[in-house]
């Protein structure tokens, strides 16, 4: 007997799990055909703010897909001190486009913005250890919150593509956009319920959405062989970066926001997987996210965060693989060097993407509702923290000018509904069970005295 408990091999982490070839490319494909459009559509506002040309753009999109390929390879496979080794895929944070529009109009240039960029990355860098050891406080409570408004917060993301995304085009919001984003969800929910493809059920949305849009002149793919086919990347193409003060401390405050998205979303694909996340798994994620924030200028793009959308995958789908994120980084960094193939992705329909994205993002939302359903709701000061870091969170979701009127680093951290919810609930778990837990537990302990003693008499303990 006990040579045979020592010829057992040790289990496998969900993470760990390797699939066939076929399988891990298939799905490594859905992780990018999610997150596509997130990553292009940075350097695309960016590039417009500061006055670039089209092949200038170009650039800057070509150089977003393969730095985002490079750090989620980095991410998810890992290497000593760099990398979580989750499947996060890493893209190009939405979280500084306000900050460096900002910069790049008012005569700083694209190249003040990539030195303070560096300047920030080297300094979230550093304090990547310190920012992990705030883990131990992110109970379930917290978690459950944050992964809650993850989802909640990408749901107009959603939206938006389901109705062209293009707020200033005439056939914004039309019923043919909308139906054939309809068409798609339901395409979707179908195969996820067809045993032989359920784990495919978003690339096979994404496909026969795209190829329905076809007839009806809602998809182009007439351009695809334009332009170069292979295209290296070239770097520091727009000169050498320079520093400015306020440029750099604003970073800074981005960086911050960033790190803390980051660590939600650690934490929030931990709870997913089913696998432990501690503070040094927190604290190599947040470097390999930092890295690649801090080399992003060479490479001519901007800092890489990872992608909460694609943590709907993972639930909706119920593929825990790392590898299979791997694959998708893989498929990026060739996007990067062909951009024949990018232009394909790039021609997916908007109302295609909004279709899979409404189940996708509401995925994230109920697995964050399924973890609140493990907290003890008869104690009051948690119904408090949920509640009120909940409605944090909605908050910009609901009413985006809220806080155009605060001070710049005020709104550049809570107009992120994510970072708001995040530390809303991180700060009043510390402060009513930490700080000032007493009086709350007198009545939590007289709310669960009878399931206590239920407790003790079937033999359970109660958490």
């Amino acid at each position: 007997m006990s040579t045979s408990i020592q010829n057992e091999a040790p289990p496998v982490s969900p993470e760990d799990e390797r699939l066939p070839l076929g399988r891990t490319l298939l799905y490594g494909l859905q992780h990018i055909l999610t997150m596509y459009g997130g990553v292009v559509s940075v350097p695309l506002i960016v590039g417009g703010a500061a006055g670039m040309s089209t092949a200038e753009v170009g650039l800057l999109v070509a150089s977003a897909l393969f730095v985002s390929g490079a750090a989620t390879m980095l991410q998810a496979w890992g290497i000593p001190f760099f990398g979580s080794r989750l499947p996060l895929v890493q893209g190009i944070s939405f979280a500084a486009v306000s900050t460096m529009t900002a910069v790049v109009s008012t005569g700083g240039g694209i190249q003040a913005v990539f030195g303070a960029i560096i300047v920030a990355g080297l300094f979230g860098l550093v304090i990547a250890p310190v920012f992990s050891r705030v883990v131990r406080f992110f109970p379930s409570v917290v978690t459950g919150t944050i992964i809650t408004v993850i989802g909640i917060s990408l749901l107009p993301v959603a939206v938006r593509w389901l109705m062209g995304n293009d707020a200033e085009s005439p056939d914004f919001g039309s019923v043919e956009f909308i139906l054939l984003g309809g068409f798609t969800l339901v395409v979707t929910l179908i195969c996820s319920r067809v045993p032989a493809i359920s784990r495919m059920a978003v690339l096979v949305g994404i496909v026969v959405g795209s190829l329905a849009a076809v007839p009806f002149g809602l998809a182009d793919f007439s351009g695809v062989l334009e332009g170069n086919i292979f295209a290296l990347p070239e770097p520091l193409a727009f000169g050498m970066p320079t520093f400015q003060a306020g440029a750099i401390i604003s970073m800074i405050i981005v960086i911050l926001v960033i790190m803390t998205e980051t660590t939600a979303d650690v934490l929030a694909v931990g709870e997913i997987v089913g696998t432990k996340v501690d503070s040094r798994r927190v604290a190599d994620g947040l470097r390999a996210d930092m890295l690649a924030s801090t080399l992003a200028p060479v490479f001519n793009t901007f800092p890489a965060t990872a992608f909460a959308q694609n943590v709907g995958v993972i639930a909706m789908t119920g593929i825990k693989s790392r590898f299979v994120v791997v694959a998708g980084g893989a498929m990026l960094v060739v996007l990067g060097l062909l951009p024949v193939l990018g232009r394909v992705i790039a021609s997916v329909p908007f109302p295609v993407l909004g279709g899979v994205g409404i189940v996708l993002f509401g995925s994230v939302a109920a697995s964050g509702i399924r973890t609140l359903t493990n907290i003890d709701w008869s104690k009051n000061s948690n119904q408090l923290i949920v509640a009120t870091s909940i409605a944090m969170g909605v908050i910009p979701i609901a009413v985006p000018t809220f806080y155009d009127e605060f001070p710049e680093a005020v709104a550049t951290v809570f107009d992120s509904g994510i970072s708001a919810a995040a530390i809303t609930a991180f700060i009043l778990n510390m402060l009513f069970h930490h700080v000032m837990p007493a009086s709350a537990h007198k009545v939590d302990d007289r709310a669960l005295g009878s399931e206590r003693t239920e407790s003790a008499e079937t033999g359970t303990e109660h958490a």
